[in-house]
Formats: structure tokens, sequence, C-alpha cells
């Protein structure tokens, strides 16, 4: 049996396992949270290397993206230098393949994606793949990169402006504590009341709210039948959409359990059946692997 782990700087209340047979293998997939803590998170790093076969990082990001450039953020990169010798990946190059088909999907098998749909990504350098295919087919497009993680109401509109601004800030934002651009712990599980008031107008206004759900979620307001194109969702994130109004739910990963997992897991799965490094893993062969399992988009009405 393979076994791949998912070590996430989140809620060890969203922790769950399963064991699932992917093109004739079995794999036990499992998700552990570290509430947060930065040095848990380390240590149970260290902990499981050489005893699994892949790793991935949850709850962060090492690798951001804008256009061609990558931006690395330090805490990721420390809690990844943590592991020696079992692949370990934050999900990235899966962002890069699995979430630029998935907009294709939808583009071919419904009518969410219409040219000039509003669509509002809660953070685009971390799903650039999936914003730059948003932008191909023609949305109508907010990136609240700064608005979320910066907390400064200023929409982005367009790629070019998203890859100027990458270029000015990221270079200093990645240098940041990781808590301080994204919710930890137990923020995952709460919402900003005060950011849900000045910024939930962004998410009224829009038709699509694509990205990160733990950041989707913190500041959601009430909505009118959005549609949601998001992952790692569990039955409770699911019931919390439909208390807040959604209409749809795309999860860009599949449902192993009742549950979709992250990208940074679903890669991990990807690079222990491929056996291959992961800095020689190409776009192609992610493809061409995806295609081998069959993975689709989860559509599930909510309301």
């Amino acid at each position: 049996m393979k076994r791949v782990v998912s070590v996430s700087l989140g809620s060890s209340r969203r922790d769950h396992r399963v064991e699932v047979e992917l093109l004739g293998e079995l794999f036990e997939i499992s998700r552990r949270g570290t509430d947060g803590d930065f040095e848990r998170a380390v240590r149970l790093l260290q902990e499981l290397d050489g005893k699994v076969d892949a790793i991935g990082l949850g709850g962060i990001d090492v690798y951001l993206y804008a256009g061609k450039t990558r931006y690395v953020v330090q805490d990721g990169l420390k809690l990844m230098q943590a592991v020696r010798h079992t692949p370990v990946v934050d999900g990235s190059g899966l962002k890069n393949t699995l979430e630029r088909e998935t907009v294709y999907y939808l583009r071919e098998h419904t009518d969410f994606l219409a040219p000039g749909t509003k669509v509002l990504m809660v953070s685009a350098v971390d799903r650039f793949g999936m914003a730059e295919a948003l932008s191909e087919l023609g949305c109508d497009l907010t990136f609240g990169d700064l608005i979320f993680s910066a907390g400064i109401p200023y929409p982005i509109r367009s790629m070019q402006e998203l890859e100027e601004l990458a270029r000015k800030i990221l270079p200093e934002m990645v240098k940041l504590p990781f808590h301080m651009l994204y919710p930890t712990g137990k923020k995952q599980e709460t919402q900003d009341e005060e950011k849900v008031r000045k910024f939930g107008h962004f998410y009224q206004e829009a038709q699509v709210i694509a990205g990160d759900f733990h950041l989707m979620r913190r500041y959601m307001p009430r909505l009118n039948g959005q549609v949601i194109i998001t992952n790692t969702t569990t039955p409770e994130d699911v019931a919390f959409l439909k208390e807040k109004g959604a209409g749809y739910l795309v999860t860009t990963t599949p449902e192993f359990a009742g549950r979709s997992f992250g990208t940074n897991v679903i890669e991990a799965v990807l690079v222990t059946i491929l056996q291959k490094p992961w800095e020689e893993i190409t776009p192609e062969e992610y493809l061409e692997c995806l295609k081998r399992l069959d993975f689709k988009p989860r559509l599930v009405p909510l309301q």
C-alpha cells in the first residue's frame, strides 16, 4: 500500500483518512492538521520523512506565480526543507494543470463561464493557472489578492495589472510569516466579521467565486446563488455554503469518502504514481496521469 500524507497548518478538526484504489494500486491518503503551530508541523514532517511515499504541504504555499515569475514563500520553503528523503509538494504544479483543465471543462459542459461572466478570485497568485484560463475565456475578472490577503480595498482587474503588482509587492510579502497572509489554525473555522462587512460586496457583485476555500470562507457574506469553484471541502463546508446561499459548488479535485482533498494531496498522489522527482515532472505528464485516473471536476447543486 502506498501512503500519502498531507501535513497542514490548518485545523486538526479537518483531519481525514481514506483508502482508495487508483490504477490498480491501493493508497492510504490522510490529512494531519497542526492548528497553525509551525514548529509542530516541522516536527511532524521530520517524523514522516522516509516513512511515507509522498508528503503534501497543506494550509501554506511554497511557490506563488505571476506570469513566468515564481516567488518563493519563505515559511513554506522552511517546511519543505524539513523533509530530506520523501518527495514533498505544495500543489502548485497541479494548480497549473488540473485547475486550468477545470475551467476548460466548465466551458464545455456548463454555462457557468460565458464571456463577460463576473468572476471574483479571492487570490490569483496561488492559482495563476486558473486565473489565466478564466481570462482566456473572456470573464470579467476581479482578483482579491490585495483585499483578502493584505486588507487593502483595491480590486485588481486584469492579468497585466496582477503581474505588475506582483513584481512590486510579492518579493517582500513572501518574507512575512505566512499566518499574516492566510488564515491558519482556528482562523480557518471563523469569519472575520469586520472584513465580511467591508468587503462582502465583492462577493455579492460576482456571479462566480473562485479560489482557495479557507480564504473564501473567512470573508464570505450572504450570497444570492453564486457558483463556487474551489477544493478541499468537507460535508460541513458544503453545509456552510448552502447556508450562505451559494447556488452551485464545483470542486477541482475528486471526492474521496465524502470530501475533496487539497491540490497538495492529489499532486503527492501523482508524484507517487509517476515515480519521478517532482522537479522533473512536466505539465504534460501531470495531464496524462489525470486522464488515466479519469479525474473530473465535481459539480454539486446547493439549492
